[in-house]
């Protein structure tokens, strides 16, 4: 049987190859529905079916996006990365992820891998590029944008939300109640970097702090992000001399490692001990009790970091286009915070 061609699909529905690449790429120009609908049959009728590798030889592009996450075992980049591939299939692109456990080989590794796979750009989830990362970008031309990031250049092209005001909305919400002071659990000395998110958070907390006229003086705690080395830290914490009224937790999973903690301790919450977290992570509100936190719109900032990834528009000298998009941050106020 002979093998059936875009020409064979074109002539059933009665348009012109280029109408049918523009059907089965959605793009780059618009097709009408009536005759989207005719290609649609033809190609069902005749069961063609796209030679994916021919396409990627002919413009240098596949239909996949690269998208390195520093843990898909948190939750939160488990779900960020979740948004990220349903926006991306809502483009008609599939998405191939690398985990690099924040570990710059390992960055470089997926990069060099994924850019080999020539990929229609590179979404990179709350990572910093270490200088060989960068260097490989550069030499690959590479579409990359940063999601959940700040960008450290201006011509960087990022999707972000408001970290720093969200962690003020937190803080205020728990001084709001009456507590003598907030302390705040950040993440380690090593883990920081140039728009890290967690160290928005921080800062968030220190200005509300220095707001209401409090010292944030010994009541900054390192712990790392996971929820499990987070547990650690807080039975030492807790079991101190010096137990915080409230605490403010950096990411919702250190939040859910001080929870387990407080139970382990007969520790009530919010009673004796108030707590709020950072992501708003669906297991938030299955949380005992169920988690105060701030969320921000992952789906919508998925969306935007694919369309900004395939803008050609951005690639374009002195263009415009807006580079950087920052979502607002909102409080979700629950038990742990002493709301009822």
């Amino acid at each position: 049987m002979a093998k059936v061609t875009r020409d064979d699909v074109a002539r059933l529905a009665g348009t012109s190859t280029a109408v049918v690449s523009y059907v089965i790429n959605n793009g780059p120009r618009p097709v009408a529905p009536a005759t989207r609908e005719r290609v649609l049959a033809a190609i069902k009728e005749l069961g063609y079916r796209p030679d994916r590798v021919a396409q990627a030889m002919a413009s240098r592009r596949t239909d996949l996006i690269g998208l390195i996450v520093p843990d898909a075992r948190q939750p939160f980049f488990a779900e960020m990365a979740h948004a990220v591939e349903w926006a991306a299939s809502e483009r008609g692109k599939m998405v191939l992820v690398g985990n690099s456990d924040y570990v710059g080989e390992r960055e470089v590794h997926y990069l060099r891998a994924f850019l080999g796979m020539r990929v229609s750009g590179l979404i990179l989830v709350s990572h910093a590029l270490n200088d060989l990362a960068a260097a490989e970008i550069e030499a690959w031309d590479a579409r990359v944008v940063l999601l959940h990031e700040r960008p450290e250049a201006i011509d960087d092209v990022a999707v972000v939300t408001d970290d720093l005001g969200g962690a003020q909305l937190a803080v205020r919400h728990l001084l709001e109640h009456g507590y003598e002071y907030v302390a705040c659990m950040g993440g380690t000395a090593e883990t920081p970097s140039v728009g890290d998110p967690v160290s928005d958070h921080v800062e968030g907390w220190k200005r509300a702090m220095k707001e209401a006229g409090l010292s944030t003086e010994g009541r900054l705690f390192e712990a790392p992000y996971n929820r499990y080395d987070a547990y650690r830290v807080a039975l030492e914490l807790l079991s101190g001399p010096r137990r915080p009224p409230a605490i403010f937790c950096s990411t919702d999973d250190q939040a859910i490692g001080l929870l387990r903690a407080a139970r382990e301790l007969r520790i009530d919450v919010p009673g004796e001990l108030a707590v709020a977290g950072f992501d708003d992570i669906k297991e938030a509100d299955l949380a005992d009790p169920p988690l105060t936190t701030v969320a921000s719109d992952r789906s919508a900032m998925a969306r935007a970091a694919v369309d900004l990834v395939l803008d050609d528009g951005l690639r374009v000298a002195g263009s415009r286009r807006e580079r950087l998009k920052v979502f607002p941050s909102r409080l979700v106020v629950r038990r742990s915070c002493g709301c009822e």
